[in-house]
């Protein structure tokens, strides 16, 4: 089993640094924010080009017929950058929910970016980012069912535009729909992974530039001490991530106790980068303007989204308690 990452999930992340790096993400972040799309599209486009939105699209549909590592490859990075949209429920959820189903066919338009599709995640009535999505899903019961979009629902954070949802047409699907919950929970883990990996580098920036009593703030051992500690929890969190993603590969028994371990040490971790970021910069990053904030709120929403902790802890508990 392997529990590195190959030389071209290396390659794949590098060229999406390359491009999200030279782009300017935190600009068109506000501007989804604000309910204009076009420069998020734009990038949603070139980032199809990349095979992102076709990840997990079989290949007889025009993806990539990827695997879920490949899939925490680009979700880290999509959180490092701070991409707006709906990247999970299009990329990693629809292409599970919707294989072998009456609307299989969209996937090909999935793949190369044409359409965007929008999933509810459990628990909840609301679909990220339905205004833009051509199709937007849910599952009651069991069942995939289309839904549409009643009216907008205020975020902690701007950028995740929540819709309230009602239930339409059902839609025949021959899949367990827990493996699509699974490969979202997955990657909303990379995102915050990523993000938190954001959050401690620009906090390192920051305390490098940042001085007081004529030297950077980053010389105090109570900084050092504090950045190291979202290091760690980082650094542990991030096995965690892969070993779902390599265990949802394999088809696993544990695989959805591995899923929700991922969330909870990813989650908190990122958490934690967030505080911490928050603390060292000050009143500064309080700030609206100031864009350690799109990271910042970024975290807080997804550490609920796709279950929360709780939920997690619950079902890790659940599945120790089956084992014994």
């Amino acid at each position: 089993m392997r529990f590195g990452r190959t030389p071209e999930q290396h390659a794949f992340s590098e060229a999406l640094d390359d491009l999200l790096g030279a782009a300017e993400v935190p600009a068109a972040a506000r501007a989804w924010a604000a309910g204009d799309h076009s420069a998020g599209l734009k990038l949603w486009q070139r980032l199809a080009e990349l095979g992102v939105t076709g990840l997990l699209v079989p290949e007889e549909h025009g993806g990539v017929g990827a695997t879920p590592v490949d899939l925490t490859v680009a979700f880290e990075r999509l959180g490092y950058h701070g991409v707006p949209g709906p990247w999970i429920e299009a990329a990693a959820v629809a292409p599970a929910l919707l294989e072998g189903s009456d609307d299989s066919a969209i996937l090909s338009q999935v793949a190369s970016g044409e359409t965007i599709v929008t999933v509810a995640a459990p628990g909840g009535p609301y679909a990220l980012d339905a205004d833009i999505a051509a199709k937007a899903y849910g599952v009651f019961d069991d069942i995939v069912v289309e839904l549409t979009p009643d009216a907008l629902k205020p975020s902690v954070d701007p950028q995740r535009r929540l819709f309230i949802m009602s239930a339409g047409y059902p839609i025949t699907a021959r899949i367990d729909p827990s493996s699509a919950r699974d490969l979202g929970t997955l990657a909303c883990s990379a995102q915050l992974l990523g993000a938190g990996l954001r959050l401690l580098d620009d906090t390192v920036a920051y305390v490098k530039q940042r001085t007081q009593f004529g030297r950077p703030i980053g010389e105090f051992q109570a900084v050092k001490h504090l950045l190291a500690d979202v290091r760690v929890a980082l650094d542990f969190a991030a096995p965690l991530v892969h070993n779902a993603a390599v265990e949802i590969d394999a088809e696993v028994p544990t695989a959805a106790r591995a899923v929700s371990a991922a969330k909870v040490a990813a989650g908190d971790a990122a958490y934690l980068a967030s505080r911490t970021a928050l603390q060292v910069h000050g009143a500064i990053g309080y700030t609206r303007e100031f864009d350690l904030s799109l990271w910042i709120l970024k975290v807080r929403a997804l550490v609920g989204a796709w279950g929360t902790p709780a939920d997690h802890r619950a079902r890790i508990l659940e599945s120790l308690v089956e084992c014994r």
